[in-house]
């Protein structure tokens, strides 16, 4: 990172929820307070300009990195000046594995051939790409009537209200998808494991994309308030509201990259963002309720020309 850049560099980020995450609706119903959803799938999702906003002002928290933050970033509209463009984009971070309650296993962690294929559009990994065909296949075979590929063992598995049998199950370690030298958990090696929580050899599910959707809308947690009359233990007429938030142990990623250096007047904030989205970081809203705390983790991506210029 102390080399000056002649090429964009892209990365991907793990974010591994501490705690519920609540990002700001675009719009509310009633007193419900909502969270950010993609407009085409209704799934949960950070938007990037949240992901940009708080990585922009942990930058710029030291008052010695600021200058240089703001040609990094862009400089905003200020005192009759034009924004610039920056050196840096950022992707929205979209879900990769959502935890759900299991009266059999406790909790389990599920995922599906969407969140994978969009994780793949940046991972570029074969074995990943063989999985999610599996996965595919499978679902679409009505004489076996698959519903899952599963790490998980048992005669049935519980998942909230749901609940597979053991022959509508197909067991991770029956897919002929790696090399015998090889280990298909590798695929999953770079994500956080929240210390020592992840534990995906024994809790994984890939369902269907819509079964995902719906346990995804039934898992997100929601919460009501209810604020008191002054000096008495009685509701306040109408002052309640109930807000969602992703829950704790969700994965989610997002990509994002900068771009040649145009001159050395950035390096040092280039190199601490890289160690910044290595570290813990706090996203979202209700941050005074310790809302949004996450682990995070970065790697740089790697293209399949430059792996065969290595190779």
């Amino acid at each position: 990172m102390g080399e000056k850049l002649t090429h964009m560099s892209n990365y991907l980020s793990y974010l591994y929820l501490l705690t519920p995450l609540h990002t700001g609706a675009t719009s509310n119903e009633g007193n419900l307070m909502g969270i950010a959803r993609e407009t085409q799938t209704n799934l949960p999702y950070i938007p990037s300009s949240s992901i940009r906003g708080k990585i922009r002002s942990t930058m710029e928290a030291n008052p010695s990195n600021k200058v240089e933050s703001g040609s990094f970033f862009g400089e905003r509209i200020k005192n009759g000046n034009q924004p610039t463009e920056g050196e840096v984009w950022f992707a929205d971070a979209t879900l990769l594995l959502f935890p759900v309650a299991s009266y059999s296993h406790h909790y389990l962690w599920i995922t599906c051939p969407l969140w994978l294929s969009r994780w793949n559009r940046w991972l570029q990994n074969q074995n990943l790409a063989k999985l999610i065909q599996k996965s595919r296949l499978a679902f679409k075979d009505i004489d076996t009537d698959k519903k899952a590929i599963a790490s998980v063992t048992g005669q049935q598995v519980f998942l909230q209200g749901a609940i597979l049998k053991q022959e509508e199950i197909i067991q991770f370690h029956t897919l002929d998808i790696v090399d015998k030298s090889e280990n298909i958990w590798d695929i999953f090696k770079q994500i956080p494991d929240g210390n020592d929580i992840l534990q995906l050899e024994e809790k994984l599910l890939i369902l269907d994309d819509q079964d995902c959707a719906t346990l995804v809308e039934v898992g997100l947690q929601r919460e009501v308030k209810i604020a008191l009359e002054e000096n008495q233990k009685k509701v306040d007429r109408g002052s309640f509201r109930s807000q969602e938030a992703i829950p704790s142990e969700t994965v989610l990623f997002f990509p994002w990259g900068m771009k040649p250096n145009k001159d050395d007047s950035t390096q040092t904030v280039r190199k601490l963002l890289v160690n910044t989205l290595n570290d813990r970081l706090q996203f979202g809203g209700l941050e005074g309720l310790g809302r949004g705390w996450t682990e995070t983790k970065t790697f740089e991506l790697i293209t399949n020309s430059e792996q065969k210029e290595e190779s």
